[in-house]
């Protein structure tokens, strides 16, 4: 009895992490603000996860946290490292391309890509729980950002948002299949510090230089995209795939998209229309399912 409550506790704990890491980096779109400033995405990215790997340094020597790894470990942190970086830079590229909004739509298949992964590689069974979350889901963010006005999408922009997506699912699947054993401050130091230098190494060699922000509101913006969709979200992603699973944990991930809408209603006075609320309802629906299926799955295997 004692083992299935610490078990369910942390089947909440990873579930609460999933929803808190879905929310901060559903706060990433607010980056593009920087980009009418004149600074390319790298240069937002290389400040953005700069600021947010100092932030995990100072925390890590408060902590007295060592930084030693076995060989393994960095092959793996290098990987993580690598995948992040490239989902996130594809992805704020494509910001030049459409509209946010639009970029965060097209950037959910990745639960789809997660479960398909999972499915064929690992042999993950897709039970009726996953496949309805995973529609509900979709659909729900399909009606968030819908306009019946059409209008055509950049194909290269497209694709940079598929590759972000396809490298964001692989990101979550080696962090929960790799189970390492050291603190998502450790992981997040190693995964930053790629981040940071890889987007450093390319606005070089784009020739673009690094720009420094302008003013305070430009310093405002890289210091939330460091703290909230980088520091916040990344650690709370280890937990969530560590206790409840990749594919869970990417379905959770139709609250990014939720977020940019209800920023949008609350903070720019966007209007709040009944399409949205289906399309929230839809969302939340598909999360209680995904959440409800995995406790009740672990229940089931402890008492077996």
């Amino acid at each position: 009895m004692e083992k299935l409550r610490k078990e369910s506790n942390k089947k909440l704990f990873g579930t609460l992490c999933g929803i808190g890491a879905a929310v901060c980096y559903g706060t990433n779109p607010l980056g593009a603000r920087l980009y009418d400033e004149g600074m390319a995405p790298s240069t937002v990215l290389f400040w953005r996860f700069g600021l947010a790997w100092v932030i995990i340094a100072v925390v890590m020597l408060l902590r007295k946290e060592k930084l030693g790894v076995s060989r393994k470990e960095f092959a793996t942190l290098s990987a993580l490292g690598l995948l992040f970086l490239a989902s996130s830079l594809t992805l704020y590229v494509s910001f030049q391309m459409m509209a946010v909004g639009v970029a965060s739509t097209l950037l959910f298949v990745y639960p789809v890509l997660t479960a398909a992964i999972m499915a064929v590689f690992f042999k993950e069974k897709l039970t009726w729980s996953t496949v309805s979350a995973i529609v509900l889901s979709f659909l729900g963010v399909m009606l968030l950002y819908w306009s019946p006005d059409g209008g055509s999408l950049s194909v290269v922009g497209v694709i940079l948002v598929l590759i972000s997506a396809l490298t964001y699912a692989v990101y979550i699947i080696v962090m929960n299949r790799a189970q390492l054993a050291m603190s998502s401050f450790k992981i997040n130091f190693y995964v930053l510090i790629y981040c940071a230098l890889g987007n450093m190494l390319m606005s070089l060699f784009m020739g673009q230089g690094l720009q420094v922000p302008a003013n305070a509101m430009s310093w405002f913006y890289v210091g939330w995209l460091a703290v909230v969709p980088a520091i916040l979200a990344l650690v709370m992603m280890v937990y969530a795939a560590k206790y409840i699973g990749s594919t869970p944990t990417a379905i959770m991930g139709a609250l990014e998209p939720l977020t940019a809408v209800l920023i949008g209603i609350f903070m720019f006075g966007e209007v709040f229309t009944t399409r949205l609320a289906f399309g929230i309802i839809l969302i939340f629906s598909a999360v209680i399912i995904i959440t409800l299926y995995s406790n009740r799955k672990e229940i089931t295997d402890d008492t077996l």
